[in-house]
C-alpha cells in the first residue's frame, strides 16, 4: 500500500470541518462506541458500510450500512473512519474502488478520551471496553511497522467436539480420532510465541468444544500467567457447564466465555450462564443463524493470481492458530494440515518446538509477508461476501449447526 493511502492518525478537526460524506468503515461490535464517540465530538456521520452484505439488511446505531462495493455509486467521494481492525486491507479495498485521494481515518484521536462508560451499547459495557483496548492496540501497532503483533492467536486445545457440524469450518467434521493437546506442549509454544512477538491482545481458547480437555482450565489460567495483560476468549458451544472451582480460579482475570447458541444443541447454555453470572465471568451469547460454506477440503489448481485473490478476500487470514506446537495463519490450515488432508508444507506453518534457529524471523514471515500459502490452493475461501464471488468456490450462505452421523471422508497425504 502506497504511502498517500494510509489512514492519519488525528481526525477529530478535520472531520468536524464542511466536506465530503463521513463513512464509518465496517459495523462491528466496536464501531457502535465509535459512532457514539464522533457524537461526543460534533462529528454528523453519515452512514456506515460493510463488506457483508447480510449485515446491510438493518440499521445500525440508527444509521444506514451500506455494502463497501455499492459504496461508490451512492457517494462518489467520502471521507473514511476505520473501525476495523484490519486497516490495510480496508484502505486497499476502498482505494481499488476509486477512493484513491480520499481521507482515511484511524479512530485512535477518537478514543483517546472517550468515557466507555458514558453511553449504553448492544453488548455489555465490559465487553466494548475489551474490544475497545483490542482495536485500540491493532491500530497502534498499524503506525508502528517494524513491531510483530497478532491481534488474536487461537490456541487449540483439543480437536474432539460434543457436536459433528457438517459444515465446520475448523473441519472437526473429519476427525476419525481427534486428541487432546498437552497442558505443557501448549504452554511450552506459547512461551515461545510470547518471546517472538511484540504484542498479542487476545487469546482465544477453542477447539473442537475446548472443555472435552479435562486440563482447559488450567490451560486457560496458564495463559493468564504468560500474557497477564491479553484478553482470553473461551469458545464453547454450551454443551458442557464448567465446574464451579474452574469459574473460581477465573474471578480477577481478564477472561471471557464466547458461548455460540446452536439452540436446542447447546442444552446446557442456561446453566453455563447462571454460573457465569454467579461468579461475574464476562460473557457474550451469539445467535448466528448462518455460515458461510468453507469447510470443503479439496485441490483447486489455481493460478498464483488466484490465489493471491483467495488470500486477498479471506476473512479469517489474521485468526493466528497453534496446534500442535505449529503455528500457522488460519484454522483451516492448522486442521487441513494435522489431519494430513494437505500435503505436509513448512511453507504453511512455522514448528514452534523443533531445534531450529530464526523462529523470530520465521514468525515474522507468517505474519508480516506472505501474500498466500500453499494450502490455500486447497480451501473454497472463506471471504467477507460470498455471494461477490471474488477468490470463493463454496455454497455461499447455509443454516449453521447441521449435524452428521459419522467422520466425513477424505482424502489423506502420507
Amino acid at each position: 500500500m502506497q504511502k498517500e493511502n494510509k489512514a492519519n492518525y488525528n481526525c477529530i478537526e478535520s472531520l468536524k470541518k464542511t466536506g465530503a460524506p463521513i463513512i464509518i468503515v465496517t459495523a462491528v461490535e466496536e464501531a457502535e462506541a465509535i459512532a457514539y464517540a464522533c457524537r461526543d465530538n460534533g462529528i454528523t456521520v453519515t452512514a456506515f458500510c460493510d463488506s457483508e452484505k447480510r449485515i446491510t439488511e438493518n440499521l445500525f446505531c440508527g444509521l444506514e450500512v451500506i455494502h463497501t462495493p455499492t459504496l461508490p455509486q451512492r457517494y462518489p467521494k467520502a471521507r473514511f473512519i476505520i473501525a476495523s481492525q484490519h486497516i490495510p486491507d480496508c484502505v486497499e479495498q476502498l482505494t481499488g474502488l476509486g477512493y484513491g485521494e480520499s481521507e482515511y481515518y484511524s479512530i485512535l484521536e477518537l478514543l483517546k478520551n472517550f468515557d466507555v462508560k458514558k453511553h449504553q451499547y448492544r453488548i455489555s459495557q465490559s465487553y466494548m471496553s475489551s474490544r475497545l483496548a483490542v482495536c485500540r492496540k491493532t491500530h497502534e501497532f498499524y503506525f508502528d511497522e517494524e513491531k510483530v503483533y497478532m491481534r488474536s492467536l487461537d490456541v487449540m486445545v483439543t480437536t474432539k467436539c460434543s457436536l459433528k457440524c457438517t459444515y465446520c469450518s475448523n473441519l472437526m467434521q473429519y476427525y476419525v480420532d481427534p486428541k487432546d493437546t498437552e497442558n505443557d506442549e501448549v504452554l511450552s509454544a506459547l512461551d515461545i510465541i510470547n518471546a517472538n512477538v511484540d504484542h498479542i491482545s487476545e487469546y482465544r481458547v477453542i477447539g473442537g468444544e475446548p472443555l472435552m480437555n479435562k486440563g482447559w482450565a488450567d490451560i486457560v489460567n496458564g495463559i493468564s500467567k504468560i500474557n497477564t495483560e491479553a484478553r482470553i476468549d473461551i469458545y464453547t458451544n454450551a454443551t458442557i457447564s464448567p465446574k464451579d472451582e474452574q469459574l473460581k480460579s477465573f474471578q480477577g482475570k481478564n477472561i471471557n466465555f464466547i458461548i455460540t447458541d446452536y439452540a436446542e444443541l447447546s442444552y446446557n447454555i442456561d446453566t453455563m450462564i447462571k454460573k457465569l453470572v454467579k461468579y461475574n465471568i464476562s460473557f457474550n451469547r451469539q445467535q448466528n443463524a448462518r455460515w458461510i460454506d468453507c469447510s470443503s477440503i479439496r485441490h483447486h489448481k489455481r493460478s498464483v493470481s488466484q490465489l493471491e485473490e483467495v488470500f486477498k478476500q479471506c476473512c479469517v487470514k489474521y485468526v493466528y492458530t497453534l496446534l500442535e506446537g505449529k503455528l500457522y495463519r488460519c484454522p483451516f490450515i492448522a486442521n487441513a494440515a494435522n489431519l494430513n488432508a494437505i500435503p505436509d508444507n513448512p511453507a504453511n506453518y512455522v514448528n514452534l518446538l523443533s531445534e531450529q534457529n530464526n523462529i523470530k524471523q520465521k514468525i515474522r514471515r507468517l505474519v508480516k509477508t506472505v501474500n498466500f500459502f500453499p494450502a490455500c490452493d486447497f480451501c473454497d475461501g472463506r471471504p467477507y461476501d460470498p455471494s461477490s464471488k471474488l477468490g470463493y468456490d463454496g455454497k455461499g450462505m447455509i443454516p449453521m449447526g447441521e449435524q452428521v452421523s459419522s467422520p466425513l471422508p477424505y482424502k489423506a497425504y502420507n
